[in-house]
This record gives structure tokens, sequence and C-alpha cells, in this order.
């Protein structure tokens, strides 16, 4: 299997982490959303990462997605989250905060880099919003006396907010305090403490236009 896109990404890393820790071999190829974007093209005309390339050729897009198609290739016994029921609903929620975390501090990162004039308006709703994911998150992570969220196995609930907020803490210094997300801080300390996490990182590199 091929991986396409950067690990500053953490939509890319949270991907990169799984295929770690389910032990499955594959390429990356840190291809750039911008500097490689007629690249990324052949694989996926949307030109965003990631992307998973499969033996066969079949390309997978949206991290999503990905980690579904894994966890069926692994097996349930394996698989990085609950079949179903309430306790797959309520991974599957973590998992959606934590993505929305990493969607909307990409976007003001954006806002910020990409545009000579930005967006008051735009740039308030996305602190906003993520000030409010992270003190969802916060209440939920500290309401639970388990090393991971769900218990005593990591899994893609704990991934995807981990590398959110590795992401948002480089993307925004001044957004992310450990002080008033102290069990974030701690989770996120967790995560990087493991060797999949230490493997699959790339510093924050703002792209160059």
């Amino acid at each position: 299997m091929i991986l396409i896109g950067q690990y500053d990404s953490p939509f890319v890393r949270r991907v990169g982490v799984a295929l770690r820790l389910y032990g499955l071999p594959f390429e990356h190829r840190p291809w750039s959303t911008f500097a490689d974007a007629d690249k990324v093209a052949r694989y996926n005309p949307l030109r965003r990462v990631p992307t998973l390339v499969l033996d066969d050729g079949e390309a997978l897009i949206e991290s999503g997605a990905i980690l579904d198609h894994l966890d069926e290739l692994v097996g349930p016994e394996k698989a990085l989250i609950a079949r179903g029921g309430p306790e797959r609903r309520r991974a599957l929620k973590v998992c959606a905060l934590g993505t929305g975390l990493g969607d909307k501090a990409v976007s003001l990162f954006y806002e910020r880099a990409l545009h000579s004039e930005t967006s008051q308006t735009w740039t308030e709703r996305c602190a906003t919003q993520i000030a409010g994911v992270l003190d969802a998150l916060e209440a939920d992570r500290a309401a639970r006396a388990t090393p991971w969220w769900f218990g005593e196995t990591i899994n893609h609930a704990d991934i995807a907010v981990g590398c959110a907020l590795r992401f948002t803490g480089e993307a925004h210094p001044s957004v992310f305090d450990a002080a008033r997300w102290p069990a974030l801080s701690a989770h996120s300390a967790r995560c990087e403490a493991l060797e999949p996490f230490r493997e699959i990182q790339q510093a924050f590199a703002p792209p160059g236009g």
C-alpha cells in the first residue's frame, strides 16, 4: 500500500499511526497538496490527503473511510474500534470531534496565512469552535480513569484527538493552553510517547503558497 501526504497533517498522521499499530507495511509518499498537487490528483481528484493506494491500485480517500477499510482488513479482533453498539457510537463521536478540531485548526491557519486580508468574523468563528471542541473533549477525557479513552487499549478516538492536538498546538501555539485543558495535554503526551507516534510525525511546515 502507498500512503500519500505529509505527516504534519493530522489526518495523514492518524492513518500512518494506525498502519503502524496494525503492523501493516506501506510506502510513504510525502507529497504536499500545494507543491505536489498534480501528483496527488492522479490518485485523488480532490487533490487532498490522506490518500491510500491499495495493492490493486484502488485509491481510498478521507481518513475515516481509509481506517474503516483497514479495520475490515485486519479483522474485528484487531480493529481499533468496537464493531457496533454504544461503544462504537461513542468512539465515533470522539473521532468526529477530534477530526473536526483538526479541520478547524487547518481552516484557521489558512485564513491567517494565505489571505492578505483576513476575515475577523471567520477567524473568531474558527477560534470559538476550536475552544468549544477542546472544552467538550477535556470534560469527556477528564471524566475517564482509564489509560485510554475507552479502556486499557488505544483506539481510533485516542489517535484522532492526539493527532489533532499536536497539529493545533504547533499551528496555533497561542490557542492550545495546556493549563486550561490538562486532561487533553496529558492525553497528547501519552500518545506522543508511543513508538508509532514518534515514528509517524513531522514538525508543522506551513505551505509556501
